[in-house]
């Protein structure tokens, strides 16, 4: 079989050139220390893989700041050391285990696709990402117990998804104390665990404050 590979568009094209002519050529020697030297971010991302989540952007962040990890909905799943893919315990493991970051940041967001696929899947209206044929699907899953907890609130379905959207990142930071070279390390004080959400509307992000047991503004 020929591989299906073909050039890129020539704006994707056009814009590389650009940066390499400007942020590229100004911050040359910085390039070339990152390339000897290896990369050493103190901190690791998981955001979604939403095109309007730009976490480096966010926070004003240089290359080779942020380890940074995408995936549909922010999610992180249980520990689970089995022969399947684990693309997401994968880059957990390695940015704590070989990069040794001290901050570990979900980072969720509004208006999220994933998370409103999950509560049209959980409450029986997108009977096709039941399919065992779904990758989005099964993924999705991993939020299922969480959405049986907001559904149990009742209220809107506007209102669950919001609720489902916050709730969502607390999972992914109890499925990270479930890996044991997190928990170690959290319990050592060697690294933080965040809990963040963008209102991608305005601009604001909330933090996760234990000892109010809410979300609150940054």
């Amino acid at each position: 079989m020929t591989n299906p590979a073909t050039p890129l568009p020539s704006s994707l094209i056009s814009r590389y050139h650009g940066w390499r002519a400007t942020s590229f050529q100004e911050n040359k020697a910085w390039y070339a220390r990152l390339a000897e030297g290896g990369q050493h971010p103190r901190t690791m991302i998981i955001s979604c893989c939403d095109s309007r989540v730009h976490a480096t952007t966010i926070f004003g962040a240089d290359t080779g700041d942020f380890f940074i990890h995408r995936n549909i909905a922010n999610l992180v799943p249980p520990y689970a050391p089995n022969e399947d893919y684990h693309g997401t315990s994968a880059a957990v493991e390695y940015a704590v285990t070989a990069l040794g970051v001290t901050n570990l940041i979900v980072m969720g967001h509004s208006l999220c696709g994933g998370i409103q696929g999950c509560h049209d899947m959980c409450s029986g209206k997108a009977p096709e990402l039941e399919k065992k044929t779904s990758f989005v699907g099964r993924w999705m899953d991993i939020l299922r117990p969480t959405y049986e907890k907001v559904a149990k609130e009742g209220g809107t379905d506007e209102e669950q998804v919001k609720r489902l959207e916050h709730e969502g990142i607390l999972t992914s930071i109890e499925n990270l104390m479930s890996f044991p070279f997190v928990s170690e390390r959290v319990n050592a004080e060697e690294l933080a665990l965040h809990a963040v959400i963008l209102d991608i509307s305005d601009g604001t992000l909330e933090q996760f404050d234990q000892s109010s047991n809410s979300f609150n503004p940054i």
